[in-house]
């Protein structure tokens, strides 16, 4: 059974006191802020968001206005994990081409301020729909929504990287060759998680299926999801997009496949539409979303899909299939990580449905 969307949104929703681990120097931010934030005026109360970020996540609140702050976690981190710096580029250069991303305020590269490095960014209120089927509009509203969410994708990969500044946030072309050739060593290394046949059938049909680089690049979010979005209060209309850190350069049609399996995604493991009764809901068919998608990019279709499906399922079934080895090591204990463990042979699964056409 997939969880209410009122008890997931009471979960990740809103914020509570600073969580024990991750407190730091008020004082120091205030400082920092005076300096470095436009029309920053104190006094500042700091509270924490309950949603399980990797980067903890805060909000600043003061008489004026409201600001969210991210920052790296504290401890001895992986080398590239956990990079707010990339955040506040994306987030930076996208905001200023119009798209709509949350406005950065600030970037603090001094380990001496809060004790990590952090930024400081607009907050944006609206409406976080966690579940895909949208409950509590009306049908019409709930097109919209769909819609919007189509429109901003599309946006999204509509921007050449280098006119905005983010020629050099990651590697052109050869994308799926590279992304394969990643999950699939994450996934053969972790002996403890084990094997899966399914999963073992998957990685061999990617390689011998593989696309011909087309050569397309364009800036992709990486969890392009439902529940990664901030909707207007009372308009179907995305105000900011959250939730940057697997964004990078790479190919546009895996970043809009990753949206698309939506369609496809048992609610239970992440915001799906598996098993709604979309047509009585209002939703767009499949079919209608990915051809709005190639209207709004000048493309004549997408004869590929069936293997960009395929690829983003079985990349996130290799996230899982991590979070399990972590989950058995005993270095993921919460209830989360557990639950995304389990659901492991089944993304597995799901992806090996595609590979079979």
């Amino acid at each position: 059974m997939s969880p209410p969307e009122t008890d997931v949104a009471q979960a990740n929703s809103g914020t509570t006191a600073v969580r024990e681990g991750y407190a730091f120097d008020e004082a120091a931010l205030v400082r920092w802020m005076e300096a470095e934030v436009e029309g920053f005026a104190g006094p500042l109360t700091v509270e924490q968001f309950k949603g399980g970020q990797s980067n903890p996540t805060y909000k600043l609140v003061t008489p004026g206005r409201a600001y969210v702050l991210r920052r790296k976690p504290p401890g001895e981190l992986l080398k590239g994990a956990h990079a707010v710096e990339r955040e506040a580029k994306v987030l930076s250069a996208l905001h200023g081409a119009g798209f709509p991303a949350a406005r950065v305020y600030g970037l603090c590269t001094d380990d001496s301020v809060l004790g990590t490095w952090f930024y400081v960014m607009e907050m944006v209120e609206g409406r976080i729909f966690w579940d895909a089927t949208v409950p509590g509009v009306s049908n019409e509203e709930r097109a919209c929504i769909f819609d919007a969410m189509n429109v901003t994708i599309a946006q999204l990969h509509s921007f050449d990287p280098e006119a905005i500044g983010l020629g050099d946030y990651g590697k052109p072309g050869n994308y799926f060759a590279r992304q394969v050739g990643r999950w699939s060593k994450q996934y053969f290394a972790d002996e403890a998680a084990g094997r899966n046949d399914d999963m073992d059938a998957v990685i061999a049909w990617l390689e011998a299926n593989m696309p011909e680089d087309d050569g397309a690049s364009s800036v992709i979010h990486g969890d392009f999801r439902i529940d990664n979005m901030i909707f207007h209060p009372a308009e179907p209309r995305v105000l900011a997009v959250l939730d940057w850190e697997l964004s990078t350069l790479g190919h546009p049609l895996a970043d809009f496949a990753y949206n698309a399996m939506m369609y496809h995604m048992p609610p239970h493991i992440v915001a799906g539409l598996g098993g709604a009764d979309i047509a009585a809901l209002g939703i767009p068919t499949e079919a209608d979303y990915v051809a709005a998608y190639c209207r709004r990019t000048g493309r004549e279709g997408m004869p590929d899909y069936r293997y960009y499906m395929a690829f983003n399922f079985f990349r996130l079934a290799a996230i899982f299939h991590g979070i399990k080895g972590r989950v058995i090591r005993g270095t993921a204990a919460n209830a989360q990580a557990r639950e995304r463990a389990e659901a492991f042979p089944e993304l597995a699964k799901l992806a090996l449905g595609f590979t079979q056409g």
